[in-house]
């Protein structure tokens, strides 16, 4: 058993704590509050605010390997897909997974959504201590990819099954890289297994304009690719004909730039089973049109945080991201942009019994962050409005081992 002091604890469920204690025992939070368990060891960790390990919602760790995002800032982002795929044929992606699980947890990540590919290994993952949910990416825009795709998807939750490392989850890609039929398959599989799915939607105009009118440059890259075929895209699709079809078991919405009123009133429906993903620096890198956060969270859609990959963002900081948020919509109360990178990620995946929150009985999954040498009013602008590191983060499955990135 250890006690653990700092200047704040945010607990999420409440409000900060100043000079706050939490006590751990095997793994799990014992008690949260200003004294210490009797019998436990009291650590004072000084100028810093201890929080729930922080959940990445979307990422794609085996392009960590890219080092920088892909392109100048308002890059086309099909010009973008081009350079991922040269670099996925180019570049060996090696120790890629290890250095973005390394790195995650540098940034104070104990729990995160990665999207892997065909082929992909699990071996560092336990080792890591990082609560992963692999969805597996599935791609097939042609009637005759379909039952490959399928196969692997099955592959992909049975290997699952003998595994307590990870936990499945499929990821039909996107309306212009997954058929129809492919698109039905794991929404069953999904409803009848209980793993989660994750779609990316709405990510780009290209993508809204192929939907609406089957034409541009998205339509021209699949060509390009021998990937088009007539029915991938019903005639005048919309984002909202997908989502009416996704809520089965949860599904993470990725991205959702371009969501229409009518669209995120219908997410906002469903937010027991549906989640937004919202990749603040890589919304930034595309320029793309502002982010309807606002709209969202006023209908009650459960919004959460993603860095996506080191193709569109410099680093794989949820903190860093949370910081964007903050700064691009400072209308928005600094305790709801914490739950989006704590307890919204942990709702999205189903683990807010468990994660998310620093309560009692819940794992002992912690991020730990410098804080500046001054007051605020509100100590979420302390940990918002600040460069200040995350200086380690302890894990459960470590019990209470502490990481801190050397």
């Amino acid at each position: 058993m250890q006690s653990l002091k700092a200047r704040y604890i945010f607990p999420v469920s409440s409000d900060p704590i100043p000079d706050g204690v939490i006590s751990l025992d095997a793994g799990r939070i014992v008690a949260v509050g200003t004294e210490p368990v009797a019998g436990a060891g009291l650590q004072d960790l000084g100028n810093v605010a201890i929080l729930p390990g922080f959940v990445n919602s979307h990422t794609h760790l085996d392009l960590t390997g890219v080092g920088k995002p892909l392109g100048k800032p308002g890059i086309a982002f099909v010009d973008w897909i081009r350079k991922v795929i040269e670099f996925r044929l180019s570049e060996p992606q090696g120790d890629s997974v290890e250095r973005g699980l390394r790195e995650s947890l540098r940034h104070g990540t104990t729990t995160l959504a990665d999207i892997v590919q065909v082929g992909w290994s699990a071996d560092r993952i336990e080792e890591s201590g990082i609560d992963v949910t692999a969805f597996l990416e599935l791609r097939g825009p042609t009637k005759e990819r379909i039952p490959t795709a399928m196969e692997n998807a099955r592959r992909h939750l049975e290997a699952a099954k003998t595994s307590t490392a990870w936990r499945p989850g499929l990821c039909p890609h996107a309306p212009y890289s997954v058929h129809p039929r492919l698109f039905a398959g794991p929404i069953v599989l999904s409803a009848v297994e209980h793993i989660p799915l994750s779609f990316h939607l709405a990510e780009s105009q290209e993508e809204i304009e192929l939907l609406r009118e089957g034409t541009g440059p998205l339509r021209e890259l699949l060509e390009e690719l021998d990937a088009w075929e007539e029915g991938l895209i019903t005639a005048n699709a919309r984002p909202l004909d997908y989502l009416r079809a996704l809520p089965a078991y949860r599904t993470l919405i990725i991205h959702g730039n371009y969501l229409d009123d009518e669209e995120i009133e219908f997410l906002g429906g469903w937010a027991d089973r549906m989640s937004v993903v919202y990749c603040p620096r890589t919304h930034a890198h595309f320029a793309h049109d502002p982010y309807p956060l606002e709209k969202m969270l006023s209908v009650g859609v459960n919004v959460a945080l993603g860095t996506d990959s080191r193709a569109s963002s410099p680093d794989l900081s949820v903190l860093a991201e949370m910081r964007c948020v903050a700064r691009r919509f400072p209308a928005i109360d600094r305790d709801v942009i914490l739950r989006m990178g704590t307890l919204h990620g942990a709702r999205a995946l189903g683990r807010d019994q468990e994660i998310g929150t620093l309560e009692p009985g819940k794992l002992a999954d912690l991020a730990v962050a410098a804080l500046p040498n001054r007051d605020a009013g509100d100590p979420h602008e302390l940990l918002l409005h600040s460069d200040e590191p995350v200086t380690s983060t302890f894990l459960s499955r470590r019990h209470g081992d502490a990481f801190d990135g050397n």
